[in-house]
């Protein structure tokens, strides 16, 4: 079979040469629409910035909030600080969630989104208090990650007090200096969040003598010693079988979850 003629090959060289068809498509335009085309594009890039930086269409019109239970939505957008009229592009949300979670410690998370093209809408998720602590007849809420966030005139329903007895004793004094009291306060928050739920309902003081020494005030005059937050699963079981086990007692001990106890009646 015969190859390519020369002339064949020098067209297939060519075309090649060429490039893909876009290009070669592109090569064959006239510099005056390549003009037209360049011009268009600059215009439609300008047109956008236009739009997006200076255009009455894309400025902020409204803050909405939502999430917010304790907290009013007119406290969350003071606090975000989102001014009206200020082009939606140019509003920073991540300084506007760290402005609005430094200015509400009650807020533990915040997201900050545009919504094209005139709002800004913040969703909150605020402390859940799991104790509160006595201060000078008001009460610091606490949350389950051991955060003092907020102080109230009155404990909140169903919320235990916590009760940290440091200073009256040497060894007391020495777990606070090893530890520090935030430690021992997120100590006291693992234990809480162990208690068996039916048992919890029942607790009124959540005490913290020293690291391993924490004990919970149940209603009824009821005591439980607890220890430390270790092995907080086991010890919850082995607290529930103890008070079915014995339901008359008054003082449940499950620091050695192994060897559990029960006394008075």
């Amino acid at each position: 079979m015969a190859g390519a003629t020369t002339a064949e090959r020098g067209e297939r060289q060519q075309e090649s040469s060429s490039g893909p068809p876009l290009v070669r498509r592109l090569r064959r335009l006239r510099p005056r629409t390549i003009i037209i085309l360049s011009l268009a594009l600059v215009c439609l890039c300008a047109g956008s910035l236009w739009v997006l930086y200076g255009s009455r269409w894309t400025r902020v019109e409204r803050v909405s909030v939502s999430g917010a239970a304790v907290l009013t939505p007119a406290q969350v957008r003071a606090a975000a600080g989102v001014r009206h009229g200020t082009q939606l592009i140019s509003v920073d949300t991540d300084a506007v969630a760290a402005r609005l979670r430094r200015e509400l410690p009650r807020i533990d998370s915040v997201d900050v989104v545009r919504s094209w093209p005139h709002g800004i809408g913040l969703k909150v998720v605020e402390r859940t208090p799991v104790m509160v602590e006595e201060k000078g007849g008001k009460f610091v809420e606490v949350d389950a990650k051991g955060v003092r966030f907020a102080t109230v005139s009155r404990v909140p329903k169903g919320v235990p007090l916590l009760e940290l007895s440091l200073s009256r004793s040497s060894r007391a004094a020495a777990s606070l200096r090893r530890f520090g009291e935030d430690r021992l306060v997120r100590e006291a928050v693992a234990v809480a969040g162990r208690i068996p739920a039916a048992v919890a309902h029942e607790t009124r003081v959540v005490k913290v003598r020293t690291y391993d020494d924490i004990s919970l005030e149940l209603s009824g005059g009821r005591t439980v010693a607890w220890g430390s937050s270790e092995s907080g699963r086991l010890k919850a079981r082995t607290l529930t079988a103890l008070m079915k086990a014995s339901p008359g007692a008054r003082h449940f001990d499950v620091r050695v979850p192994t060897a559990p106890a029960s006394s008075g009646s």
